[in-house]
């Protein structure tokens, strides 16, 4: 991107949210980040509210807004099974009506829309790993449908604009982590972290050998800006790391770097969790030059600092280990 542009993020308070806000403001660009505020935190922008170019607006997006705008990231929802299972009936509104609403608004003041799908389009999938061509395997009246078949549904609303002449990019996001996670984000990464800081013994739902691929958030935001900003590509477009990982490896590695001496625990796999989670990233590859960056133990570094932080327990504890933060991982045994 060259020339400033207008642009609105929903969700703009939120993990990936403020951290995509943060990358916009430096590229010069005027950023609003609309965001009500129930999963998003006003702590992830505060460094941007005294910004000149950055504004923080208080919204629901199951409401209509109006603004003047060159681009707009769709990113408002609740994205962790907690979060969005607290009010699944509200979890769905706040994905298609969201996703409604900023179509709309593109649709009057001629924006370009960027849609943040996820990669629980897929389901519980048969196919692995997951290319954009799969058509996915969800559950449509599991705990976990309020969130699937909202961003499924999100997608279709999507299309059929772009079908009456809305520029639309679309994205499949896989599991992103890094600092300004929610302590109680439920997700596994942050789950894992918190547990082990405090002390606590780190739960694997089911046997541990379920996989994800984890992806920094710092690469996730290259990603999406590759892809808002291409001049032709409208997706779906898979933007993840298709390092693969078994939730026990998480687990054993998460304890090594933060020195705790938890255990692993195991308890019952919740209803529909998925049992493989790992994109194609062929065209991403291909069509953005999109290759994730930060290895997974230097990401997880950087976001057990973030967490000690948030959690007032100061920089690293004398037992974290310092000086590996390339060594690979070992891979997932099916990966």
């Amino acid at each position: 991107m060259s020339a400033a542009l207008r642009i609105l993020v929903t969700g703009g308070a939120g993990f990936v949210g403020s951290h995509l806000c943060d990358r916009l403001i430096r590229e010069g660009h005027e950023v609003v980040a609309l965001d009500d505020l129930s999963t998003g935190s006003r702590d992830n922008v505060a460094h941007l509210l005294s910004h000149r170019r950055f504004r923080l607006v208080e919204h629901d997006v199951t409401l209509p807004y109006e603004r003047e705008v060159d681009r707009i990231y769709n990113l408002a929802s609740p994205a962790s099974p907690p979060h969005y299972q607290r009010d699944p009936v509200r979890t769905t509104l706040v994905n298609v009506l969201g996703a409604l609403h900023a179509l709309k608004l593109a649709e009057g003041c001629g924006a370009r829309v960027f849609q943040a799908s996820t990669s629980e389009v897929y389901g519980d999938p048969e196919v692995h790993p997951q290319p954009e061509g799969y058509r996915g395997a969800v559950n449509p009246i599991g705990i976990r449908s309020c969130y699937d078949e909202g961003k499924r549904c999100a997608e279709s609303l999507l299309m059929d604009f772009h079908r009456r002449g809305v520029e639309v990019r679309l994205a499949r996001i896989f599991n992103t982590y890094g600092p300004r996670m929610a302590l109680d984000d439920g997700r596994v990464v942050s789950n894992f972290i918190v547990q082990a800081l405090r002390g606590e013994d780190l739960t694997v739902y089911g046997d541990g050998s379920q996989t994800r691929s984890f992806c920094y958030v710092e690469d996730l935001i290259e990603g999406i800006v590759r892809l808002m900003e291409h001049p032709a590509e409208t997706g779906p477009v898979n933007l993840g790391n298709p390092e693969e990982f078994t939730v026990l490896e998480l687990a054993e590695e998460v304890l090594h770097l933060t020195g705790s001496r938890g255990r692993v625990v195991f308890r019952p796999l919740p209803e529909d969790d998925p049992r493989q989670r790992q994109p194609v990233i062929d065209r991403a590859r291909r069509v953005l030059g999109f290759e994730p960056k930060v290895p997974l133990r230097t990401g997880l570094r950087r976001t057990i600092e973030g967490f000690r932080s948030a959690l007032g327990l100061g920089h690293r504890a004398p037992g974290l280990p310092v000086s590996d933060d390339d060594a690979p991982l070992p891979r997932a045994a099916n990966g």
